[in-house]
């Protein structure tokens, strides 16, 4: 097939800036973003400080972290500054979310969908109900969690809902749902919605504002490029005095060095959602990843993946083999995958070869191209497939058990 060449691709200026790239094809960023430089050099600062400074460091500059750091997330979701906490991961964001409710009759119901990443379902599952709330499911259009029926998930918003969790874009497929009608019959129905934003934030253009999301979930662990152990969340700032966490902690106290007994009291500001000591290390290197991102812009990078995730269906259907992702623009996140039989031996034999992709029940092999990676890598990406395929290298795979996929 011929193809007429692309464009100068202005945002590969930002390639050297990721080492793991010389020597690696990197198509995993949606998983886990590749390390910038500059990460490197905050957690060598953050060791020098620990090293020199002790436990001074807390009073120059370590208690505010985990706020400091959220207004450098902030303009990546349309968000004010002192609106965006740091917390270790969604999971966690999710639970101080849940705790800050009470889901008392009638208003106790959670609205959530099928298809939503399993931890953040574990903790609603487990959690919520405890705490009272009823969670009510919305099955996907396939039963299979691939994509999201809005028309349906709008029938099931009422008076009797006090919170619907949804995922902007789903993790196994890219699907991209259409947030805005749903935040409006939210807010009709006087419920809250919590987005989580971890599969677009960083690779679609995010606005709270736009989007009406009450709060935000999501990392900076993959499109943002921030590495582990570093979530944020984004509360509505008129939103947040009506909101008590009970898992809190006493840097959410607005006096915490007074060390009061409890009943608790809340700071009017960020810290509000805090818990108790952040993980400082994770915080330094959080910072790095999205200030490029905010550099490259976002508009730029949505274009890139548009067209790359465009490639990847192309390069896939040329083949004869399936793929679970939208073909609609409107509908695709950052992602491409593709599933035949065996994929679950060819991934692994990928990454053998620093391909880098993985697998997911379901949908095969995820393929995710970010702005630093050249078009020439995803032809290379197919290529390799074909031969890995055609050799039977994926055998030497069989019966190795691997707990990360």
């Amino acid at each position: 097939m011929n193809r007429s060449p692309n464009p100068p691709d202005d945002l590969l200026r930002f390639r050297p800036e990721f080492p793991i790239l010389e020597k690696t094809t990197y198509l995993i960023s949606n998983s886990l973003g590749a390390m910038p430089r500059a990460a490197g050099r905050a957690l060598a600062e953050y060791a020098d400080t620990w090293a020199t400074r002790g436990v001074r460091a807390w009073a120059d500059s370590w208690w505010d972290m985990s706020v400091v750091v959220g207004d450098v997330i902030a303009p990546l979701l349309g968000a004010p500054p002192g609106s965006v906490s740091m917390l270790p991961n969604v999971t966690i964001a999710s639970a101080v979310v849940l705790s800050s409710l009470d889901y008392l009759r009638p208003r106790n119901r959670i609205v959530m969908i099928e298809g939503e990443f399993p931890s953040v379902r574990y903790v609603y599952e487990s959690l919520a109900t405890r705490l009272g709330a009823e969670i009510v499911v919305v099955p996907s259009p396939g039963g299979d969690g691939l994509s999201a029926d809005e028309e349906r998930i709008l029938e099931v918003i009422d008076e009797r809902t006090a919170l619907v969790a949804i995922s902007h874009v789903l993790f196994k497929s890219a699907f991209v749902l259409d947030v805005a009608p749903i935040a409006e019959k939210c807010r009709r129905s006087g419920a809250l919605l919590v987005l989580d934003a971890y599969q677009s934030a960083g690779t679609l253009p995010v606005s709270v504002e736009a989007l009406g999301a009450d709060l935000v979930v999501g990392g900076v662990l993959k499109w943002l490029c921030g590495g582990p152990g570093a979530a944020f969340l984004y509360v509505r700032p008129d939103l947040r005095v009506r909101l008590a966490p009970a898992l809190t902690g006493w840097m959410a106290h607005p006096a915490p060095f007074d060390f009061e007994p409890p009943p608790m009291h809340y700071r009017d500001a960020a810290f509000r959602f805090l818990l108790g000591t952040p993980a400082i290390p994770a915080l330094y290197a959080a910072r790095e990843g999205p200030r490029i991102v905010a550099e490259a812009g976002v508009d730029v990078i949505r274009a890139k993946s548009l067209r790359q995730t465009s490639r990847l269906i192309e390069l896939a259907e040329g083949r004869g083999l399936r793929c679970a992702t939208p073909r609609d623009p409107a509908r695709r996140g950052g992602t491409a995958a593709v599933d035949f039989e065996n994929s679950l031996g060819v991934s692994r034999e990928l990454n053998a070869r620093d391909v880098v992709v993985d697998y997911r029940p379901g949908v095969g092999i995820r393929m995710s191209p970010h702005f630093y990676n050249e078009d020439r890598e995803l032809d290379a990406a197919f290529e390799a497939i074909d031969e890995i395929r055609s050799a039977g290298s994926w055998r030497r795979w069989q019966g190795r058990p691997s707990l990360v996929k």
